[in-house]
C-alpha cells in the first residue's frame, strides 16, 4: 500500500527547550485529512450482534465531512452483501461494494497466479467459494479434481473430510492460501478457535505453511486500496497486532480505537511495528482535532541548544546523558524521565488526551515495560 502521508517535523519552543519538552506541531482532524477510511468491523463498528454506541452517528458525520468509508475484515465466513445488510440495519448506509473481505484478497492471490477456470479446492464457507468464483476460478471440494490451489478460511461447519481433502491436495503440490491466521475469534461465549487454529491441521499434516491474505499481511489492505481507489487511506482498527501492524507494514497511517481488543496499557507498551498514528476512544475520533502521536520525524531541543533526532540519546540536564522528554495534550503533560524510570502524568481533562500524551513519550523509546506505565495509568483513570 503506498504511503502518501506527510510526516511532521518541528522543534521545541525556547521555553520548552529549557526542559526538553516536546509539543508536536499542530493537530489534525482525520476525516478532513484522508480520502478513505479502511475500517475494521468487530470491535470497531460492532461487537458481536450489536452496534457499538455512537457508531452510526460518527460514521454518518465522517461521510458528510467527505471521508469515504470501506469496511475491511479478516472474516471470510460471511459475504460482503450479508455484512452490508447488517450495517444498514445498524443505521449505517452500506452496499456490498463498500465491504472488502479476506476471502476476496485470497481469491485475488490465486487468480493472479493461475489462469481463469483453474480448479481451487475451497476449505471454508460458501462466501469463500463465491469469492473464488467471482475471480473466474472453479471451486472444488476433492483432491481428485487436481486443484492448482487450496484456499482455507473459517467456517463454523468445517468437517474433517474437507480438511483431509485439502491436506492431500497441498501434499500433492497445490498452492496453499489462508484467508487469515487469527488464532481465535470473538463469539457471545468468548474467544473460540479461529482460522489460524484450523490451519494447524494441514500445516502439521503436510509441513507446508500457507500464504496468508488477511491482516496483518499486506494483501487485504492492498485489495481494499485497489477496490476503493484510495490515495490517502487511514486504517482504523481495535487490534494492534492485526489492524495497526498491517497499516505499518503497508505504509499507511492508522487510528487505534479502544472499543475492542487492545487496551490503553497495550497501546503504551506496543512495539514500534504496532504503533498507530492516532489514538481515539471510539469512532468519534475521526472528527476530533487531535495530535498525531505515532511515528514521525521530530527534533528535540534542550538546554544550551543541544539537539537530537527522536531515537537518539538527548541529554536531560542532570549530566546523565539519558533522554528526558515530555508531551502535552489537552490539560495533560506526560513525562519520560531519563533512564528506566516510570512514565509520569500530571494535569487533568479528558482521559483520551492523557493517553495521547503518554503515548507520545512512551513511543520515544524503543519500547517501555508494563511496570513503567502502571503509575501513569493509575493517574489517568479511564478504561482498563
Amino acid at each position: 500500500m503506498p504511503n502518501n502521508s506527510q510526516r511532521l517535523a518541528g522543534s521545541a519552543s525556547a521555553a520548552e527547550a529549557a526542559s526538553g519538552t516536546l509539543t508536536w506541531p499542530g493537530t489534525r482532524v482525520p476525516a478532513h485529512d484522508y480520502d478513505v477510511a479502511l475500517l475494521d468491523l468487530d470491535g470497531v463498528v460492532y461487537s458481536g450482534p450489536h452496534a457499538i454506541p455512537g457508531t452510526a452517528a460518527a460514521l454518518t458525520a465522517a461521510g458528510q465531512a467527505g471521508l469515504r468509508l470501506a469496511y475491511v475484515t479478516n472474516n471470510a465466513s460471511r459475504s460482503p452483501s450479508a455484512i452490508a445488510e447488517q450495517l444498514t440495519r445498524f443505521g449505517i448506509a452500506t452496499t456490498s461494494s463498500d465491504v472488502v473481505t479476506s476471502a476476496q484478497a485470497a481469491a485475488r492471490l490465486i487468480a493472479d497466479r493461475f489462469p481463469a477456470g483453474s480448479a481451487v479446492l475451497v476449505a471454508g464457507s460458501n462466501a469463500l467459494r463465491l469469492a473464488v468464483r467471482e475471480r473466474g476460478l472453479r471451486p472444488v471440494s476433492l483432491a481428485a479434481d487436481k486443484p492448482v490451489a487450496v484456499v482455507q478460511g473459517y467456517a463454523p461447519d468445517m468437517n474433517y473430510g474437507l480438511l483431509a481433502e485439502a491436506g492431500v491436495a497441498v501434499r500433492d503440490g497445490a498452492f496453499y492460501v489462508a484467508t487469515n491466521s487469527d488464532s481465535t475469534l470473538p463469539t457471545p461465549r468468548g474467544l473460540q478457535p479461529g482460522n489460524g487454529s484450523l490451519l494447524q491441521v494441514i500445516i502439521t499434516a503436510t509441513g507446508t505453511q500457507p500464504v496468508v491474505a488477511g491482516k496483518p499481511e499486506p494483501p487485504l489492505h492492498a485489495e481494499a486500496v485497489a477496490r476503493t481507489g484510495a490515495r490517502r487511506p487511514l486504517v482504523v482498527g481495535d487490534r494492534l497486532n492485526t489492524d495497526i501492524e498491517g497499516a505499518v507494514r503497508g505504509g499507511a497511517d492508522s487510528m487505534l480505537v479502544l472499543t475492542g481488543v487492545s487496551s490503553p496499557r497495550d497501546a503504551l507498551v506496543a512495539p514500534p511495528g504496532q504503533r498507530p498514528t492516532y489514538v481515539a476512544a471510539d469512532l468519534a475520533g475521526l472528527l476530533e482535532s487531535q495530535p498525531p502521536v505515532g511515528p514521525r520525524q521530530v527534533v528535540w531541543t534542550g538546554a544550551g541548544g543541544a539537539r537530537a533526532d527522536v531515537g537518539e540519546q538527548a541529554p536531560d540536564g542532570d549530566g546523565s546523558g539519558a533522554t528526558a522528554m515530555a508531551f502535552r495534550c489537552g490539560g495533560w503533560q506526560a513525562r519520560r524521565p531519563g533512564g528506566a524510570a516510570a512514565l509520569e502524568l500530571t494535569g487533568q481533562g479528558a482521559w483520551i488526551d492523557g493517553l495521547r500524551a503518554l503515548c507520545g513519550v512512551a513511543w520515544l523509546a524503543e519500547q517501555v515495560r508494563p511496570d513503567q506505565v502502571e503509575p501513569a495509568l493509575a493517574v489517568l483513570g479511564g478504561p482498563e
